[in-house]
């Protein structure tokens, strides 16, 4: 901002968000696959009338460009680890882990409470990992494997996933988020985190028993038949041994452990490709038929199981459908969308148009369930601008804390506010990395799993309802006998 001639008014702030929203409506209507290209099209044009409006303002296009490159480098991790997640949901195919955790959750999974046992598994996974896409990515891939064939909507699948998996990774001290949110806001983890309880548990709650309710009303008549064609084929066409379990419970325990995602992801990749070449033989000589030997065949499924499609084709075309992956090459476009909005944040910022739109919202903010509302509200808009759940996290952080400071709210007022709303609602948006990764490892559209992850819808306004209703709302204020402050009762 230093080096603006002018400070942008309102409309000029605007001006790029209403052109992309009115692009990415169009692109609903008219491309079928708006990931494809047309999304990130619609980023790049948004981002080039942001950039016009900056430097009309005066900003040089160097400091505009610097700081473009430094938010692609802040997203970097985040494409690294989808890389390698499509490897692993490769490697972990062509092994027979996914298939084999469909095979036998389908044994002891009651269909009635297939909902809420997803839920409940991914919250645990995702807990003891402290990571929302690592859950998703492996036993939410299973998960959505097994509701396929009980016959459940994919999408509803998807979103009691995706609940469950943010439920963990926004109570886990392993969590990155979870960590970063109190350090924004000033307080320590564990304080942060016994006191996202008050609205994280009746959240979740209400998460259960709306899940409860879809599946004792589903449709299950067809089940039967479905989960024992699902098996026999499975087992047909696979080596289903509980030996295969070592590798998600190597990766679970390492995870635990604090391994870094990357190195954690690319030692869960490995041991799928060893394990393939171990248990599934058929497998590798039916991916590379024209090899000349075993260990021919080995490196190119296990090559190819990275880095492209995978097929396997059985008689039944529905569990074709379940035994299909795409590698690396199938994150590209997602990559490429994060890439897109990434410029787009980066302009947004450096130009100081998103601090130009959160100004009036922050003066408007005089009570604490206005100034909660706002901090939730604007948390949900850098998740929709700047597409990162980490900057959504850190620039309200930033804005607010003397804010909460000036009205005598504690810090972890403000860092349960961040969490229940950027950490959550990253994934309900396409083009944010949450959205676009989780999107296209489930296979599920962003805006078809959006109305059933409930956990993430009523996380902000568990949060708002409260600072409104004044519950559990901890404040400072003076002691008279000292300059010390003390909490007032809640």
């Amino acid at each position: 901002m230093a080096s603006m001639e002018r400070t942008p008014n309102l409309f000029e702030a605007l001006l790029p968000i209403i052109c992309l929203i009115v692009l990415l409506t169009l692109n609903v209507f008219v491309f079928e696959d708006t990931l494809a290209g047309s999304n990130q099209i619609a980023l790049l044009l948004a981002a080039t009338v942001a950039g016009i409006i900056v430097r009309r303002n005066g900003q040089k296009w160097d400091t505009t460009r610097d700081q473009v490159v430094k938010t692609i480098g802040s997203a970097m991790p985040s494409m690294l680890i989808l890389l390698l997640i499509g490897s692993l949901a490769g490697t972990w195919m062509v092994s027979g882990i996914v298939p084999a955790l469909i095979y036998y959750g389908l044994d002891i999974i009651n269909p009635q409470l297939f909902l809420v046992t997803a839920v409940i598994v991914s919250g645990v996974v995702s807990v003891s990992t402290g990571s929302s896409w690592s859950t998703i990515a492996t036993i939410g891939v299973a998960l959505l494997g097994i509701g396929k064939a009980i016959g459940i909507s994919d999408p509803i699948v998807a979103g009691a996933i995706i609940s469950g998996a943010y439920f963990g990774d926004k109570i886990s001290p392993l969590s990155d988020t979870t960590n970063l949110a109190p350090a924004m806001a000033g307080t320590d983890l564990f304080t942060h985190i016994k006191y996202m309880q008050f609205t994280t548990v009746p959240s979740m709650i209400l998460t259960l028993i709306l899940f409860s309710i879809i599946g004792f009303n589903y449709d299950f008549s067809q089940t039967v038949t479905d989960v024992a064609v699902v098996k026999t084929v499975i087992g047909e066409s696979f080596n289903t041994t509980p030996w295969l379990f070592i590798v998600p419970v190597v990766l679970f325990v390492i995870i635990i452990l604090k391994v870094p995602p990357i190195p954690s992801l690319m030692i869960g990749t490995l041991l799928g490709g060893a394990f393939a070449v171990i248990f599934q033989p058929e497998i590798i000589q039916t991916i590379a038929t024209n090899a000349s030997s075993y260990a021919e065949a080995s490196y190119i499924s296990f090559m190819q199981s990275m880095f492209g499609e995978v097929k396997l084709a059985t008689h039944d075309a529905d569990v074709n459908k379940l035994l299909h992956t795409t590698g690396m090459q199938g994150m590209l476009d997602t990559i490429w969308l994060i890439l897109s909005a990434m410029v787009f944040g980066g302009i947004m910022e450096s130009g100081g148009l998103l601090a130009r739109i959160t100004k009036p919202i922050m003066n408007m903010a005089k009570s604490t369930g206005a100034l909660v509302s706002s901090t939730v509200g604007t948390c949900i808009f850098f998740n929709a601008t700047a597409s990162d759940q980490y900057i959504s996290i850190v620039v309200p952080g930033r804005m607010y804390r003397k804010a909460y400071e000036d009205k005598g709210l504690k810090p972890e007022v403000l860092s349960r506010s961040l969490e229940d709303s950027g950490t959550v609602t990253s994934v309900l948006i396409p083009w944010n990395t949450g959205g676009a990764t989780q999107s296209r490892v489930l296979g599920v559209a962003t805006f078809d799993y959006l109305p059933y992850c409930f956990f993430n819808i009523i996380s902000p306004f568990m949060s708002i309802l409260f600072a409104y209703l004044n519950i559990k709302i901890r404040r400072f204020r003076p002691n008279s006998d000292s300059s010390e402050t003390k909490k007032v009762p809640e």
